[in-house]
């Protein structure tokens, strides 16, 4: 049976990316949430309408790396939009290559408060960022406040040995560590980085390290040094779903730059060029924060690629992507 009026849903988006890492925003054809609290509406969205996340970022409309931005009405007065970002595993706390393809893609359609210059305020569920364009076409987002919660965290992950890293939260919760011995950060090695990243999370779930209120780690970052000495370091990012960050990670670059201002290495002011897996370049200062976390700012730039309506067929076996492909990863508690 073919979609008809009847049958079909339709989603108006446009994808850009950040880095290499995409973003989809939803211009229209969501659910509606309601009003209330960002964070509470974040929940509702992934308790409720999860097949519609999933239809939105996964395969066969996207791909295990799509990052999905709805825009919503603000709750906070002072906010000019707000986002929900998501994935395949559900809602996500922040996103910073997002927030910088949310800001292209605004600008790109001709989005309040998106000039071609400026400085405007996102709302997310964990709090506002605010994100300027400067007139060289970046996009600089000042972060959440970051901070380390643990450091020297010693895990005994099955097929690796001791493996030694730091938790820290940078809009997402992340354990970081350094590479694996013997596996270079670099495109043609991702599946192995994946398989040991994976290997990392779920002994960190079997050990019981959390975040704060319990709070799943679903994020695990690599560090090894960088393919173009002009940057800082290299990085290989897992994120919630299994797929890994194309980008740098605005998120996980806030949590290395809270360990690095923890452990002295880095002062405030000076910059950190962070490599991804695929070379593109997040750079990141920070200033001190309260309680002595940090207030990072991110840098990078987004591309749109693509303006569509999505058809959601009622009819579709896969309309809310592909079983077994779609979703939490084994390693999580969700």
């Amino acid at each position: 049976m073919t979609s008809s009026p009847h049958t079909a849903r339709r989603v108006r988006v446009v994808d850009s990316h950040t880095g290499g890492e995409p973003t989809r925003v939803v211009l229209g054809g969501a659910p509606d949430l309601g009003p209330g609290p960002l964070a509470e509406r974040a929940l509702r969205l992934g308790e409720e309408h999860l097949d519609f996340l999933r239809a939105v970022v996964c395969e066969p409309r996207g791909s295990d790396a799509m990052v999905g931005a709805l825009r919503v009405e603000p709750d906070d007065a002072g906010a000019d939009a707000a986002v929900i970002f998501f994935n395949d595993a559900g809602p996500l706390g922040m996103c910073g290559h997002g927030t910088i393809g949310l800001v292209e893609t605004l600008r790109y359609v001709g989005g309040a408060g998106a000039p071609a210059t400026g400085t405007f305020t996102i709302e997310t569920p964990v709090g506002l960022v605010r994100a300027e364009r400067t007139p060289d076409g970046r996009v600089r987002v000042a972060n959440v406040a970051s901070r380390r919660t643990r450091a020297g965290v010693e895990l005994d992950v099955p097929g690796l040995g001791r493996v030694v890293g730091d938790v820290a939260w940078g809009g997402n919760w992340f354990f970081l560590a350094s590479t694996p011995p013997g596996l270079p950060i670099a495109a043609p090695h991702v599946l192995e980085l994946g398989l040991r990243a994976r290997a990392v999370r779920r002994a960190l779930a079997d050990a019981g390290v959390r975040g704060d209120d319990g709070a799943w780690i679903d994020h695990v970052e690599f560090f090894g040094p960088p393919e173009n000495p002009e940057n800082d370091s290299r990085n290989f990012v897992l994120c919630p779903g299994g797929a890994f960050d194309r980008s740098p990670c605005g998120t996980g670059t806030s949590a290395k730059l809270a360990c690095l201002a923890a452990d002295g290495k880095l002062q405030p002011g000076v910059a950190w060029r962070q490599e991804s897996v695929v070379g593109s370049v997040f750079e990141a200062t920070y200033e001190p924060g309260p309680e002595g976390s940090v207030l990072p700012t991110i840098a990078g730039s987004a591309h749109v690629t693509l303006e569509a309506e999505l058809v959601l067929d009622r009819n579709d076996p896969f309309q809310s992507g592909i079983p077994g492909l779609a979703g939490a990863p084994e390693d999580s508690n969700a």
